[in-house]
């Protein structure tokens, strides 16, 4: 009998945490047609160079200056500010596998958690995008830059860390992927995020924030200091 009621509550437990998940109603990416066609249009006028190091996902990749912190790298930006992993993956075959980059940097996750996503969902997502680049783009390397601990979504970070290790984890197996470990320069001696990272909302990053963020990331672009 005791058994009995144990499965069952671990029945109402996992129908629960699914029905939550359900819940989450997760926006369209072709809210972002626009915002590619951009993409496009100038790929048109000047074709992006092949073998490059792309840098694509949410705002705070459309704000990574890469041309200023990596001068003598050829970098491709595809940032398109509010976008969720399912948006990259979504548009993959027009601002991603044409340009054949060497090395793909994603910053992606931050907007699907505050968005409502669970942990779990979030690492789903980015392996499909994983999985994706390695069918059609077997040689390139993916660098996934850890969801920011911020002011604005603290109450968001331990969900984060959760997503964060289980990133962590999958890429430690897989030769072509690796993980970016920028919260513990986030973060001040109290162990909350430091404002002179952030601009005023809170959530971006200001330039001594992206400053700290390319100095963690050069060695592994090895790319020599501007």
């Amino acid at each position: 009998m005791r058994f009995a009621a144990v499965v069952s509550l671990i029945g109402l437990l996992t129908l629960s945490t699914s029905i939550a998940e359900e819940s989450v109603v997760r926006p369209k990416p072709e809210r972002w047609d626009e915002a590619i066609g951009k993409f496009l249009e100038a790929d048109a006028k000047e074709a992006p160079p092949k073998q490059a190091i792309l840098f694509v996902g949410s705002s705070s990749i459309r704000m990574w200056d890469a041309k200023e912190w990596f001068p003598k790298l050829e970098t491709i930006n595809r940032g398109f500010g509010g976008s969720w992993t399912q948006d990259v993956i979504h548009y993959l075959d027009k601002i991603v596998v044409p340009y054949a980059p060497k090395t793909i940097v994603l910053y992606e996750g931050d907007n699907d958690m505050g968005g409502g996503l669970k942990p779990e969902a979030v690492f789903d997502d980015y392996v499909k995008f994983a999985e994706a680049v390695h069918e059609k783009l077997p040689k390139s390397n993916v660098i996934f830059v850890a969801i920011k601990p911020s002011i604005k979504r603290w109450a968001l970070w331990p969900e984060m860390k959760k997503a964060n290790a289980l990133v962590t984890k999958r890429c430690e197996s897989q030769p072509l992927e690796r993980f970016l470990d920028i919260a513990p320069l986030l973060l001040g001696a109290d162990g909350k995020p430091d404002a002179r990272f952030f601009v005023k909302d809170g959530l971006h990053l200001s330039k001594e924030g992206y400053k700290a963020w390319s100095d963690l990331l050069r060695p592994m672009l090895r790319a020599p200091r501007p």
